[in-house]
């Protein structure tokens, strides 16, 4: 039998329109999962909107059960063990499927990722790289694509790496990484966002990058081109505030473009593992190793009518920050969140990149 508060739990985040915003809010205001689901429809109705239809907990258990056969298990946002570094983000996952040594996850963690078409050169460094840093204790994480990817975890596997799918855990991408990802489950720790069966489909990939990113104190690209995922991984460590760090190429290389374009803007040059370690040092000394707090944390105030008018008034398909809301309105924090919590479950809510929010 599944654990009723993990069923609960997966319900609600399998549930439309439960994002990880919306999720940490829930629990934050009615301090469980079960609790959260009865309130559901109320929410959604004051928000304007019809409520969503709840996960069915018979496909929950199912798929809690399906996991487990495979050699893996749920990790929510509000367990334990969850990855701390990844919980202080905005954006964690309110759940990955988990297969494999968990404590990786607790070691100093740094992302290495680059180009599928990585050249010959850039797949040796990164290998030296990844190679080094393991041998120093470090824990490489990186996105099991062909070529960077890929040769950063092959040289880290036995010191300890950690792999993010952009799939269900049960598919393997690329397929000619199929052992390569039997051996990361096995011998290091296997991560996925995704539920069981899904595909990596192209809207997964920035998903998966910015768990990469949440993980590690810093992340390196060794070979990139300017508009590469590797580029967004980048972006969304700096967003979290993690050291970006690149390794320069030849500009008559397309593949260092994009590396040397993040030089440029500021990010730490890397020439050795050594680099890396300075450059990880500071947030290394400040890292949480606790779960946010916020998931515990004091129920929103109610809001009334008059103030879902005044933030209806303010809202626009065009986003705008969730600070200037509470800014214009005069409304407290906590009302302002409690209004846009109802209109998200109604379905007339977006949410943005950066604290943004829009109308529908």
């Amino acid at each position: 039998m599944a654990d009723p508060r993990d069923v609960a739990r997966l319900r609600l985040i399998r549930t439309r329109g439960i994002g990880p915003v919306t999720y940490a809010q829930l629990l934050s205001r009615f301090g469980s999962a079960e609790a959260a689901l009865e309130a559901l429809p109320t929410l959604a109705r004051r928000g304007g909107g019809t409520p969503p239809p709840i996960a069915d907990p018979r496909l929950v258990e199912r798929e809690i059960a399906d996991v487990a056969r495979l050699g893996a298990r749920h990790l929510f946002v509000d367990d334990g063990d969850y990855p701390a570094l990844l919980a202080e983000t905005e954006s964690a996952p309110p759940v990955l499927t988990v297969r494999g040594d968990l404590a990786l996850a607790q070691r100093s963690t740094v992302a290495v990722v680059g180009a599928r078409n990585a050249s010959a050169a850039a797949c040796r460094f990164a290998r030296m790289l990844s190679a080094a840093l393991g041998e120093r204790g470090i824990t490489i994480v990186s996105g099991l694509a062909r070529g960077i990817d890929t040769q950063a975890h092959v040289a880290s596997i036995a010191t300890g790496t950690i792999g993010v799918i952009a799939s269900g855990i049960d598919i393997a991408f690329p397929p000619e990484n199929r052992e390569l990802q039997e051996a990361v489950a096995t011998r290091g720790l296997l991560l996925a966002e995704q539920p069981l069966g899904e595909e990596p489909r192209a809207r997964n990939f920035p998903s998966r990058n910015r768990i990469i990113a949440g993980l590690a104190l810093g992340t390196v690209v060794v070979e990139a081109a300017p508009k590469s995922g590797s580029l967004i991984t980048a972006r969304l460590a700096a967003e979290a505030g993690r050291e970006v760090m690149a390794v320069p190429g030849s500009p008559l290389d397309p593949r260092a473009q994009g590396c040397n374009l993040l030089i440029r803007e500021g990010a730490t040059l890397v020439q050795t593992a050594d680099d890396i370690l300075e450059a990880i040092r500071p947030i290394d000394a400040r890292a949480v190793r606790a779960v946010r707090s916020h998931y515990a944390g004091p129920p929103p105030d109610d809001a009334t009518d008059a103030d879902r008018r005044r933030i209806g008034d303010l809202l626009g398909p065009v986003p705008v920050a969730v600070d200037e809301l509470i800014r214009l309105s005069g409304l407290s924090p906590a009302s302002v969140q409690t209004v846009l919590l109802e209109l998200e479950l109604a379905g007339r809510l977006d949410r943005h990149a950066g604290g943004r929010v829009s109308y529908r």
